[in-house]
């Protein structure tokens, strides 16, 4: 096998059959299960029959020989738990443990005198009898070296079967052709010298980076090497700041001369793009890189500052990329997460992500983690960051493998993601690479990190590169010589110094966000993407069609009597087109957009029946308990539906990525409860509202957040629109509050029929889920109809006859219609405004200009004075006014006082509060919510 790196396999190619070795007569103790009594009666029973074959061999030395076997199975036991205590890991030499007196042969009974006596094993280890000194060697040279294996803790014996015979033979050690160790010494120096470039051309320039972590570049090289190997073709990447540049140019392929045009505050970007750009250490890269023939594209995510925020994305775009490809077992799509060691232990997004690994919904068929170890997190050392012997311990959570190894001998972290990707791809699980190094220069460049870790930086200072430690290696070798080393680091300087020139004249010529899958895809062509109203509407035949499989039950389910009621009552829907509910509509806008030819995926807590026992996406048998999903009968676009696990970081993040590697599915997630979102607030910040602008990265992603007051309490109330809105700027996100099934189903048409994607943040309903006023007709989805940004009153008053118009959103205005036609007021008209961002400034004005007997605007809400659209819209409506002739009047506010909770919990005082905001918008009242509060 042609092996640019040089590591010497056992089989010749991609291949797992067992090595040909002797196989233990006692093989549950060798795979490490519990030593039970029967076990031990095995051991002793073989070993007694090998001694007693022995001539002469006596009573006593036949039950000594058989003892000796059972402690030597217990001696190799915990090498295989524990030796990973003793292994030598921290370069420093800091962290260095004793050896746990269980390793020692003393601990296990045996005396000086038995050291040398041959005893019988059985196969274990590769050996048939062997000394207890021969035993000790190679357990040490296997488990105590410079990888420490965690592996035991895995229930599958076959997993563990899998790792031990790759590591216990004495010809698994890890061995290297020349070739391979020049390649591996190569790729040490390029790592070093770009840091060191980087640090004589911008001086005092923060660029975090991989100093001491060098091992890392031909580690990852490996990866990329044997994963096309094994039938990879594509390797998601994401990974914090630290070495980031370093991983861009010599891993990834960016250019160098981009980067130090960067580096000189160029822009990514052409000009003509826009966006805000970020700092060159966040941003991704795409590549194809070659090796014997295997092209594996690479991408390299951006991400913000926040650690591991960017994980959760990168394996939901994995997923799309894999179900693009049909990839069931996720054999040729990689995700690869590069952690921290203090982000790793501490941030609980990591710990979302392990837990995805597992469910059908969400596997990626397993992650690659490679943790950088620095054994510090900024300015604190391990013992306060974690509660833990390692930063990696959180990963035993899913019973991934970890490979602890020392980052100063980049043979045996190289060895260990070889080792990584054939398990990774042999099993689909995640497994861990927990690489022991250091920060050369503290957190960045301009840090002084012998406040805070003296003894550390002290060591630090003394310690050699690890191109000096692994160059005198291969000298004394021979493998090469030092003209060799100084001939490579002068070429690789020379290039630099190159690039460095041509950074001055570089200008990026096109950005990369619109190709691929996206092809045919773009920017709004016109500068506000809220005047794009396109056609949305469906035919009457294709809404019978969907309507058929929505209702249809299958002769051989038994579905719950409570679902037969819905479905007869979807039934009527059809046969008389009138009372669409909203549920209904949205089935429609995934039954249709499916026909033609569109994916959809919707996932959440509970999606599959809707919280609110109001979607039943997901018929499930009451005899059986299979589940038959009517939508995915639909001949056309894939449809799935997944009831997600517990998170809303995680999860979010997920649907994030998987939006941006597939802008031809429908990706929505929804929230339990419209406020649960808050938990990913990281994730909607620096991706869903920010991405765009600061990564070109479009995405079509749709939140669904229950929103409404209807006494539940503060954290069953509210969405928290008010984020949203302070997040909207520069069209980067669509923010609606519908109020009819109808405009509903257009808006979620209208999201995959445009030639762009933008996120859509939609409040959706809980009580007018039901209400007998939410509904829409068959007429509203068809014919000329399409979404509309502002809806007319149910009652309007007669044309020109407006006094008071009340604009508001959402299920507060069919009760402000109740409340005003009980009263019997023919002046006071009832505005939806259903679209909030981009707000619709021109139809609104519009509909002013005709109302010439107009004296009041109100902006009517649910939400606390402090929360809501309400200080969002104010200037608009001035704006609005203005523009319509009413100069010198401003839209008054009619809603709750300000409040630090954005519901009360008590069902008298939100029925006050409700009747008092009410009164006061159609001027029937103006006393404040809080004089009419009391219970």
């Amino acid at each position: 096998m042609n092996d640019a790196l040089g590591i010497v396999d056992r089989e010749q190619g991609p291949s797992w059959e067992r090595p040909n070795w002797p196989v233990s007569e006692l093989d549950d103790l060798n795979l490490g299960l519990d030593p039970t009594q029967a076990t031990i009666e095995k051991v002793r029973a073989a070993a007694s029959e090998k001694a007693a074959a022995i001539p002469g061999a006596s009573a006593e030395e036949i039950r000594k020989a058989a003892d000796d076997s059972i402690r030597a199975m217990m001696l190799i036991r915990t090498y295989r738990v524990r030796g990973h205590l003793a292994a030598r890991l921290d370069p420093l030499g800091l962290s260095r443990m004793d050896v746990p007196p269980d390793l020692t042969p003393a601990f296990h009974g045996f005396s000086n005198a038995d050291l040398d006596r041959p005893i019988w094993i059985g196969g274990v280890l590769g050996l048939e009898t062997a000394t207890i000194n021969r035993i000790v060697k190679v357990l040490q040279d296997t488990y105590c070296g410079h990888i420490g294996f965690e592996y035991m803790h895995i229930n599958e014996v076959e997993e563990r079967r899998f790792i031990q015979e790759r590591i216990e033979k004495p010809e698994d050690t890890v061995q290297f052709t020349p070739e391979g160790k020049q390649s591996i010494l190569t790729k040490v120096i390029h790592a070093e010298q770009w840091e060191k470039f980087l640090a004589r051309k911008y001086v005092g320039t923060k660029r975090f980076g991989l100093d001491g972590g060098e091992s890392a570049v031909p580690a990852l090289e490996a990866v990329i090497k044997y994963g096309g190997q094994y039938g990879v073709c594509e390797i998601d990447v994401g990974m914090a700041h630290r070495g980031r540049l370093n991983i861009l140019s010599n891993v990834m392929g960016k250019p160098a001369k981009a980067i130090f045009h960067e580096f000189a505050g160029g822009a990514t970007n052409p000009a003509d793009v826009g966006g805000s750009g970020d700092v060159k250490y966040h941003l991704g890269t795409s590549s194809d890189r070659e090796f014997d023939g295997n092209k594996v594209h690479l991408s390299l995510l951006p991400n913000p500052s926040h650690l591991e925020a960017v994980d959760p994305v990168v394996l939901g775009k994995a997923r799309a990329s894999q179900t693009i490809r049909g990839d069931k077992q996720g054999d040729t799509v990689l995700p690869m997460l590069l952690h921290g060691d203090a982000a790793f232990a501490g941030q609980g997004v990591v710990w979302e992500c392990l837990s995805f690994s597992g469910l059908p919904g969400y596997a990626t068929g397993g992650t690659i983690h490679f943790i950088i170890n620095n054994q510090v997190g900024f300015t604190t050392s391990p013992q306060f960051a974690r509660s833990s012997p390692y930063p990696s311990d959180v990963a035993k959570g899913i019973q991934a493998p970890i490979l602890h190894v020392n980052g100063d001998d980049p043979e045996a972290v190289t060895w260990c993601c070889k080792l990584a990707i054939e398990f990774r791809q042999k099993f689909n699980r995640d497994i861990v690479i927990d690489m022991w190094c250091y920060r050369r220069f503290g957190h960045n460049e301009g840090d002084e990190p012998s406040f805070t870790q003296p003894l550390m930086y002290a060591a630090i200072k003394q310690h050699p590169p690890i191109s000096q430690i692994y160059g005198k290696k291969l000298v004394d070798q021979g493998v090469v010589d030092q003209a060799w080393i100084d001939g490579e680091t002068k070429s690789y300087l020379d290039q630099l110094e190159q690039d460095f020139g041509a950074a001055v004249s570089y200008a990026p010529n096109k950005a990369d966000w619109f190709e691929g899958r996206w092809a045919g895809l773009g920017r709004p062509d016109e500068p506000v993407l809220g005047r794009r109203n396109i056609p949305t509407a469906v035919s009457e035949d294709q809404i019978g069609l969907i309507g058929d499989l929505l209702t249809r039950v299958p002769e051989d389910l038994h579905i719950h009597k409570t679902l037969g009621r819905i479905l007869d009552a979807k039934r009527e829907m059809f046969a008389s087109g009138q009372g669409f509910d909203w549920a209904t509509a949205e089935a429609l806008a995934f039954g249709t957009l499916l026909a033609e030819g569109s994916c959809v995926r919707l996932s959440g807590q509970d999606s599959g029946r809707g919280t609110f026992s109001q979607r039943h996406a997901v018929w499930v048998d009451q005899q059986s308990g299979a589940k038959y999903i009517p939508l995915t009968k639909v001949d056309g676009g894939r449809f799935e539906v997944r009831d997600s696990p517990l998170s809303e970081f995680g999860v979010l993040g997920f649907e994030y990525g998987f939006s941006l590697a597939d802008p031809k599915t429908l990706v929505l997630w929804e929230a339990q409860f419209g406020d649960f979102a808050n938990g990913a607030q990281s994730i909607i910040d620096q991706f869903v509202a920010a991405g765009e602008a600061k990564w070109l990265r479009a995405s079509g992603l749709v939140m669904l957040l229950p929103h409404g007051f209807e006494g539940q309490g503060p954290e069953h109330s509210s969405a928290r629109l008010e984020r949203y809105l302070q997040l909207c700027a520069e069209d980067n996100i669509q923010v609606a509050n519908c109020t009819t099934p109808a405009n509903y189903f257009h808006i979620l048409r209208r999201q995959m029929r445009r030639d762009f994607r933008k996120p859509l943040i939609m409040m959706t309903p809980k009580s007018l889920l039901r209400h007998k006023l939410a509904v829409s007709s068959i007429a509203d989805f068809t014919g000329e109809s399409h979404f509309r940004r502002i809806l007319s009153d149910l009652n309007p008053p007669a044309e020109g006859e407006t006094r008071r118009l009340v604009l508001c959103s959402g299920k507060l205005s069919y009760e402000l219609m109740e409340a005003r036609d009980a009263a019997g007021d023919l002046g006071v008209e009832i505005m939806r405004i259903e679209q909030l961002y981009p707000f619709p400034s021109e139809p609104l004005v519009k509909r002013l200009k005709a109302m010439p007997k107009l004296q009041d605007v109100v902006w009517a809400q649910e939400e606390p004075k402090n929360n809501g659209a309400w200080f969002f819209v104010e200037s608009f409506l001035e704006g609005c006014l203005a523009e319509a002739g009413f100069q010198g009047m401003r839209p008054q506010y009619a809603g709750r006082d300000a409040g630090a909770s954005p519901a009360t919990g008590l069902a008298k005082r939100h029925a006050a509060e409700q009747a008092a905001l009410i009164g006061a918008a159609l001027g029937h009242s103006s006393a404040p919510s809080s004089a009419v509060a009391a219970e």
